[in-house]
């Protein structure tokens, strides 16, 4: 049957339309990108940068800056595949996705009804937990509590990890407050694995990125150290605290826990980024449209916000870009910027920082990629890029970002420096053989404390070459210089019982600054002995 012909008048109307409504994505990408990005990868410091950007359903800009390695001259390129840290949330949520297309899961399905030995501190939290409470920080933990268990390395399986949540005591009730926490996307790959039979690592690059066509990118270890054109991690670690000092490479084998990659141990390169954010711009479809990798009910789950973020105005030249509503979706934060709605995850693991950027009105998509911790570039080409891409007035939003950086950096300084920072000559209270022993707390698991050649020495039993010398502080505390200087240091505290020994033992990151995973504050180590008589 043919449709109902239109007289002239009404296709001459609707052709004038046409030609004067605005198109969905700016013709093309920034005048001058490509040298904007390389003089701020430059004058920062950064090795190696990775940019792509989609407009309107198509790949408009992919390119790599810089050397894969400091010390070397191989270049990146857009195939170059970098650790793309929590931007990878949203890859563990659509391989759930694929798994409620299937009909073998749902969003609101109890984690235990899949998962029977699945715990929470709490029995009722433990009854009442869902798959989506999995992904959207309401669980009630801290603020990165459990990272320790990854953080910087780990021993432990994933399962194991998972079955420590039990032991966690919350910091908030059940969907009170939003959190930022890893271990719980931990949980949804273990999930995916007992209901596919499947890891997550093989899940992944079978259901996910193989469809998807990520040809480069890679869901485990030894591919990708395999992979001979990958970028390798950088940290400035000589000065006062990380971030501050001298760019180093970093061992790359001394990696996160892969026990966490479902939280963010994937590694992709800017091409294959692009197709992904061409797919969720899709809500679903793939780039050549011969199919889905995820339904549209499912893409609309993604986006859809859940759990409101607590908002901090930013100061001065950075105000615009302080939002006015923030949420929490499935792997995907979801707020405004000028008018519109911004759908972003940043991502960062050890020597490395990652953000993808979509703006669904628009159609348009862009991520970063860069192998070093020097977030300011990311930060600053973001505002760039939204102002753009949204036909907004700009500023020097990469300038601005470095300022705000050095100001937080200096004012950390100063406050390490301040007289009332600086230790008291007293203490310890004890001979030093008596702070030796074994300890353990109820989630982390064992440590220990052992004297050797006069000295304290400090194992994490459970994290591999976390060990390191204990070096008086004051009274009671002392301060770790770890083996490993990329381990953040941490000030151990002992508490003395009635009895004159050794009650229990805290911890406390040195920095000001330090990343959240050092969850150190967390842990509440006890005597073996007086513990296993309780």
């Amino acid at each position: 049957m043919t449709a109902p012909r239109r007289s002239l008048a009404c296709r001459i109307a609707l052709s004038a339309l046409l030609m004067t409504m605005p198109s969905i994505a700016a013709a093309a990408p920034p005048a001058g990108l490509a040298d904007q990005i390389e003089q701020l990868r430059r004058d920062i410091g950064i090795p190696a940068v990775g940019i792509s950007i989609v407009e309107d359903g198509k790949i408009t800009f992919a390119k790599g800056f810089g050397v894969k390695r400091l010390g070397s001259t191989e270049r990146v390129d857009a195939d170059t595949i970098f650790p793309n840290g929590s931007t990878g949330k949203a890859f563990t949520v659509a391989a759930l996705a694929v798994l409620v297309d299937q009909g073998k899961l749902k969003w609101d399905d109890r984690v235990i009804d899949h998962m029977p030995w699945f715990a929470m501190y709490d029995p009722w939290v433990t009854r009442e937990m869902t798959v989506r409470d999995l992904l959207v920080h309401r669980s009630g933990l801290g603020l990165g509590q459990g990272d320790l268990l990854m953080v910087p390395r780990t021993n432990l399986t994933r399962r194991e990890s998972v079955q420590r949540l039990r032991f966690m005591k919350p910091a908030t009730s059940f969907r009170s407050a939003y959190a930022y926490d890893n271990i719980l996307y931990m949980a949804a790959g273990q999930l995916i694995e007992e209901i596919s039979g499947e890891t997550w690592e093989a899940f992944v690059a079978k259901h996910v990125l193989k469809p998807a066509g990520m040809t480069n990118s890679v869901s485990d270890s030894a591919p990708r150290f395999a992979t001979a054109n990958r970028a390798w991690p950088h940290a400035r670690l000589n000065g006062p605290f990380r971030g501050v000092g001298d760019q180093s490479v970093l061992n790359e084998r001394d990696e996160l826990g892969r026990n966490a990659a479902p939280a963010g141990g994937l590694a992709v390169s800017p091409n294959d980024m692009a197709r992904w954010m061409l797919i969720q711009l899709g809500h679903g479809k793939l780039p050549e449209g011969n199919g889905r990798l995820f339904s549209e009910a499912a893409s609309a789950e993604m986006w859809k916000p859940v759990v409101p973020l607590p908002i901090s105005q930013l100061p001065g030249p950075l105000k615009d870009a302080s939002p006015n509503f923030d949420a929490y979706a499935l792997g995907w934060d979801v707020q405004d910027y000028k008018g519109a709605k911004i759908v972003s995850h940043s991502g960062a693991v050890f020597g490395f920082q990652a953000l993808v950027v979509l703006i669904p009105e628009k159609n348009v998509g862009f991520t970063m990629l860069i192998n070093s911790e020097d977030g300011e570039l990311i930060k600053g080409m973001q505002y760039v890029l939204l102002d753009h891409y949204l036909g907004k007035p700009t500023q020097d939003w990469p300038a601005a970002w470095r300022a705000f950086k050095r100001e937080r950096q200096a004012r950390a300084i100063a406050a390490l420096n301040q007289p009332s920072a600086q230790p008291a000559k007293v203490g310890p209270s004890l001979p030093q053989a008596t702070y030796a022993g074994n300890y353990a707390d109820p989630w982390y698991g064992p440590i220990s404390i052992r004297e050797e050649a006069g000295k304290l020495r400090i194992d994490f039993k459970q994290t591999p070459r976390m060990t390191g010398t204990l070096e008086h502080w004051q009274y009671d505390s002392f301060r770790t210089r770890w083996d490993d200087p990329a381990i953040e240091p941490a000030f151990v505290t002992f508490a003395i019982g009635p009895t004159g020994k050794i009650d229990r033992v805290t911890m406390k990151a040195v920095s000001p600054l330090v990343d959240f995973s050092w969850d150190y504050q967390d842990l509440l180590f006890t005597p073996v002995a007086a513990a296993a008589g309780k």
